[in-house]
């Protein structure tokens, strides 16, 4: 098992700029959106968000060892309008963060406060360039819509891959997906904060327009258990679960090798503008 970079407090978001020098920017993902410091933008509103996406395009749902993640074929979708200008961007894939009980979570926070669950649909800027890793690389070559979720009634359309999550118990598990509404994901109500941030994982590249809607989605109590009984080791492998060093976990699900706690802290928003719409 590699152990560069993980959620634990021995290879944990502490020590990732040792071994990742971008994630010591400026420019870094998550931050906590102070509501009363967000800036009206008029702009954002007269060119609205607009997105379309290919239900039959999603091709897998995958156990990378840290999440679970849906990858997607980009042909046919768009993401337009908003902060992105008059660049189209097209999905690459979304994934999600959690932790191991309610109300933590998501790795951006509102006013301090933490959700259970954050989703991401990750895009790149394919008017500028040729690839996911070329844009990557560049400033303004990603984008992610991020939802935060929490619990209450079951969400129809994430149950096509909450249903799943017992397919892809381990690390390198994938399974094939036939159809998923992308859009479904999304909320009814618009409105968002915005800000230039970068990946919240490796390797913390600093091209992310972020995207957060403000309206949660609302997911049941199983559905999220499903994603923590996620195992962040291989088949083949045993347990991860160290004697000696039980401290660095924050949960009994962590020894036990489960996925929870895969969230990055919030990190100094700094001289960035955060940006909002309050359009429904």
């Amino acid at each position: 098992m590699s152990n560069d970079w993980g959620y634990t407090t021995k290879n944990g978001p502490e020590k990732w700029a040792e071994k990742f020098p971008l994630a010591a920017g400026t420019r870094q993902s998550p931050v906590n959106i102070i509501t009363s410091k967000t800036q009206q933008s008029t702009d954002l509103v007269v060119n609205p968000l607009r997105w379309t996406y290919v239900a039959d395009n999603v091709k897998c749902l995958i156990n990378p060892g840290y999440c679970w993640r849906v990858d997607v074929k980009g042909e046919g979708s768009e993401l337009t309008g908003g902060p992105l200008n008059n660049d189209k961007y097209v999905i690459e894939q979304f994934h999600a963060h959690w932790g191991c009980s309610n109300g933590r979570g998501s790795e951006h926070t509102v006013d301090g406060t933490s959700f259970s669950a954050e989703l991401h649909i990750v895009h790149w800027n394919s008017s500028k360039y040729n690839s996911f890793q070329e844009a990557a690389g560049h400033p303004d070559g990603l984008a992610v819509l991020g939802v935060f979720l929490k619990v209450g009634e079951k969400h129809e359309e994430l149950d096509k891959i909450a249903r799943l999550m017992p397919y892809i118990s381990h690390k390198g598990d994938r399974v094939t997906l036939n159809s998923l509404d992308i859009a479904k994901l999304l909320p009814e109500n618009r409105a968002y904060w915005t800000y230039e941030g970068s990946l919240t994982t490796p390797p913390f590249n600093e091209s992310v327009t972020w995207i957060l809607f403000k309206e949660p989605m609302y997911v049941s109590q199983e559905q999220l258990d499903l994603f923590r009984e996620l195992r962040r080791y291989d088949v083949n492998e045993e347990c991860p679960y160290d004697e000696q060093n039980w401290l660095v976990y924050d949960s009994v699900e962590e020894k036990a090798g489960k996925i929870v706690n895969n969230f990055r802290p919030p990190l100094p928003l700094g001289n960035r503008e955060l940006r909002e719409t309050g359009e429904h």
